[in-house]
């Protein structure tokens, strides 16, 4: 029989993927084991035969399957490049082989852009390159867009984060995505546009496949309000892929600048699920009881033996400015959600200075030394003085001062720390002006964002159960 024949053959025979890797595993083994006693040479003899003995593999006239070729020259790399990238869910998928290989490549202008690998899970998504050629030897910069987009309208940027590692032949790249869609399609075609590389233009353009294997989704629908706050949160579902667990939940205020989210979560076991992670924002929304913000937040993987999770809530409160004429020479302007006011003692107009006198009243006893010295900071940011005329131009989503009709800087003195007077003093013939300045026709702001702390809610726990 000729080799052609015997290839043949051979190649129609089906390789169990899983024995090999276990078999090539207990070959490296062996040979770790075997190196103080043998050459370098007789090392890598031995490992390869105990890997062909195992497999029951027959090694004729230098060749060896195509199949198996495939999964030899693939599984001792497993992972390797992941571990580069300290990415330790790029590592498990390498291992249950969830990693798609691309190996697409395009040369522009010089620089070749080669596509390596991907891997989708949850709603993480990876990409691996590599970039060699007139790219210098400095820091890589890529500017890039996805599924046609363009500049940084493109969802797939929000969140996207870039690993570059320098190596002699160039650099390799790994770019990470959260999916940026609710409903979560498992295999599509990925656009990618690459741009501009260390001011290099082209167009490196590729369509990258991507997949995952099918997850479960099990649906909670559990909420939990605090009318106090006027918050609710809604726990929507749950879906499990191969490596990853993403959470689906809506929070629901009546303030549309609040942020609400979780700051940790523990199984029934006391395990920790998460401690601070991001989210995808998936829908914003404003309804008849109050502003929605769906979102997608990943957790670790949830074993099919928990029965039920806790959940740990915090809000950011948030409200809008506070007003007053400066028609009257004193005056409290107080928050509308907190017991914090501001009240102003004096205003006094000195040639070109404008002075207020006032107290914080509400803020916390005893304060640190770093804390007021904050306060101090933000209480330099957190005034505005804006002519009456002008003050419906602001624009409360986007609230920049009207030009030449405001003044949003001042000085700040502290006078008393343990009554927590201070003082304000506006310059009036800075660059920034109000022209023709009158106390009558002049409104004073001011936001207490800055001064009210995160506030952490009562826990709460859901049910897995279907």
């Amino acid at each position: 029989m000729d080799n052609n024949k015997i290839k043949l053959a051979i190649d129609k025979i089906e390789v169990p993927k899983e024995d090999v890797l276990n078999a090539i595993r207990k070959g490296m083994e062996q040979d770790r084991e075997s190196v103080m006693k043998i050459s370098a040479k007789k090392k890598f003899m031995i490992s390869y035969l105990a890997t062909a003995a195992a497999l029951g593999i027959i090694f004729l006239s230098g060749f060896i399957s195509p199949k198996i070729n495939q999964v030899l020259a693939s599984a001792p790399f497993i992972g390797r490049i992941y571990e580069e990238f300290g990415d330790k869910l790029g590592i498990e998928l390498a291992k249950e082989d969830l990693v798609t290989q691309l190996d697409e490549e395009i040369t522009r202008n010089g620089v070749t852009v080669k596509l390596k690998n991907a891997y989708f899970d949850g709603d993480i998504l990876s990409v691996i390159g590599h970039i060699n050629g007139n790219v210098g030897n400095g820091e890589l910069s890529i500017d890039v867009n996805f599924e046609n987009h363009k500049g940084d309208n493109d969802p797939w940027l929000n969140g996207k984060s870039t690993a570059i590692k320098k190596s002699d032949e160039g650099y390799d790249f790994q770019w990470k995505f959260k999916y940026p869609y609710k409903e979560i399609d498992k295999e599509f075609t990925l656009p990618i546009s690459i741009h501009n590389i260390n001011g290099i233009k082209g167009n490196w353009n590729f369509n990258i496949p991507i997949k995952q294997e099918i997850n479960e989704t099990l649906v909670i629908n559990q909420f939990k309000a605090y009318e106090s706050e006027e918050i609710r949160i809604n726990i929507n579902e749950i879906n499990t892929a191969k490596a990853t667990t993403t959470m689906i939940f809506e929070t629901i205020s009546k303030h549309k600048k609040d942020q609400i989210d979780f700051y940790k979560a523990e199984d029934d076991y006391g395990n920790v699920l998460f401690t601070h992670e991001n989210n995808t924002n998936l829908n914003h929304s404003k309804e008849e009881d109050g502003y929605h913000n769906l979102l997608r937040k990943n957790i670790n993987k949830v074993d099919k033996s928990i029965k039920s999770i806790k959940l740990y809530p915090f809000v950011n409160i948030s409200e809008s400015p506070v007003q007053e004429s400066l028609d009257k020479s004193a005056f409290i302007l107080k928050s509308k959600r907190t017991d914090m006011a501001i009240e102003v003692n004096n205003v006094t107009k000195d040639n070109n200075k404008l002075i207020f006198d006032y107290n914080f009243n509400g803020l916390p006893q005893n304060i640190s030394e770093d804390k007021l010295d904050i306060i101090v900071h933000n209480l330099s940011y957190s005034f505005l003085l804006v002519d009456k005329d002008f003050v419906n131009d602001i624009n409360p989503d986007n609230p920049v001062p009207p030009k030449d009709h405001s003044i949003s800087k001042n000085n700040v003195k502290l006078i008393n720390k343990n009554t927590y007077h201070f003082r304000s003093v506006f310059p009036l013939d800075g660059e920034e002006k109000i022209e023709n300045l009158s106390l009558k026709d002049t409104i004073l702001q001011f936001n207490f964002d800055s001064f009210i702390e995160t506030k952490k809610l009562e826990p709460f726990s859901i049910e897995l159960t279907n």
